[in-house]
């Protein structure tokens, strides 16, 4: 019997592996199977925009970003409602070539000017709080060594151009940068992740927060089992006992995982001011509730022995499209819209950084997730309480009855 268990659970284990670490290897696997989304915005409307636009659109087969020229009408309020747009995620990143680009160039070889900065020319606008893992990995690296061919290109067919002017030797004495980076560009990044310890607040910490929640489940199922709730107390009560224990236990626990964020000395007041900290206070809450109680809920179904392996389901199908933005995973990732990690995310990021404001949408899903639980719940403590206990079920239904009255 014991061999039995020993190896049929290493078994499962394998099964387990086999089925649900697929889930995170494949989202690893081919990142990015999709490029993301950027804009180029031409102001200059002569040689160096065009320079830009054709060698950015150009070029985006072989980028991770793919880019779309987006007309300099669209945006009347000039490149900051350019960068205005990009915080509000309607795209990636954005590429702007500023106005009078080629001007100015022109100007600074006429006049000789030694004070010529090519770096005003261009300007790459990214919002890194927005994915940091993306935004380091996929969006700056690509996006830059773009800009930097493209810079050098221009450089080269410049040089010719002017190579017999007058001028020539002068700009190569008095204003070399001229010659050498006639345009080059800038990078803005628009929200900076730049508070280190929230890596462990919106990923790392979400795995916590899940595990939290799992200690809950199995110490209220313990302090049933061993005071004897589990079997004295009618279906009706036991479920009461059940979701009451967990509201306030949740509760608590999750003032005290914002409290260590809050004595790590983490900026809450950014978007939010000082009501920042009990936002994050009822994202961590309401968070605990739509991972916790689903655990909750297939315990009854489960048991004791086997919601382990629904644990590693859970995490691993949360964790797998927490990590990268789902636009470059796979198309069968963006169930993760739906889950609990990918909007507890979206939310601290909005409170922590102030990144575009859906805080009403990850509320609605993480409220939604623990209204399915609320139902599921009583219907398989229900369930199971007449397959275990069928000899008792007169008995049972009579005793909620009474209650009732």
């Amino acid at each position: 019997m014991y061999f039995k268990i020993l190896f049929g659970g290493c078994f499962a284990m394998v099964i387990v592996m086999f089925s649900v670490f697929s889930i995170y290897w494949g989202a690893l696997w081919k990142i990015p199977d999709h490029n993301l989304r950027g804009w180029v915005v031409d102001f200059d409307g002569s040689a160096v925009g065009t320079a830009v636009v054709q060698g950015l659109t150009a070029s985006s087969s072989s980028s991770k970003v793919t880019f779309t020229q987006v007309s300099a009408s669209e945006f009347p309020g000039g490149w900051e409602e350019v960068a205005n747009r990009v915080v509000e995620q309607k795209a990636w990143v954005a590429v702007v070539v500023q106005s009078n680009a080629t001007g100015a160039l022109n100007a600074a070889v006429s006049s000789v000017n030694s004070s010529y900065d090519g770096t005003e020319a261009i300007t790459f606008y990214g919002v890194e709080a927005r994915n940091e893992n993306a935004y380091r990995s996929l969006i700056r690296p690509s996006v830059q060594a773009l800009l930097i061919a493209i810079c050098q290109e221009y450089a080269q067919q410049f040089v010719s151009q002017i190579a017999s002017s007058s001028s020539l030797s002068s700009i190569a004495s008095s204003a070399p940068q001229i010659l050498t980076e006639p345009i080059s560009y800038t990078t803005d990044n628009l929200v900076p992740f730049d508070i280190p310890v929230a890596s462990a607040i919106t990923f790392v910490g979400l795995i916590y927060l899940l595990i939290l929640s799992f200690f809950i489940v199995m110490i209220g199922a313990s302090a049933r089992e061993i005071s004897g709730l589990e079997r004295k107390l009618t279906t009706v009560s036991l479920i009461r006992v059940r979701l009451i224990s967990v509201f306030i236990a949740y509760f608590m626990i999750s003032l005290f995982y914002s409290l260590l964020s809050r004595a790590f000395q983490v900026n809450f007041s950014r978007k939010f001011g000082d009501a920042g900290f009990v936002i994050f206070w009822m994202v961590n809450f309401v968070g605990m509730l739509s991972v916790g109680l689903a655990l909750e809920a297939m315990i009854t179904l489960l048991t004791v022995r086997f919601v382990p392996f629904f644990m590693i389901l859970w995490i691993i199908s949360n964790v797998s499209v927490s990590f990268m933005p789902l636009d470059v995973l796979p198309n069968i990732y963006r169930y993760g819209y739906a889950m609990p990690f990918y909007n507890v995310s979206g939310a601290v990021r909005t409170i922590l950084f102030g990144t575009k404001n859906e805080l009403g949408l990850h509320f609605g899903v993480l409220i939604a997730w623990t209204v399915v639980s609320l139902i599921t719940l009583p219907t398989f403590q229900w369930f199971m309480r007449r397959k275990n206990v069928p000899e008792t079920t007169g008995l049972i239904e009579e005793g909620e009855k009474g209650a009732g009255h």
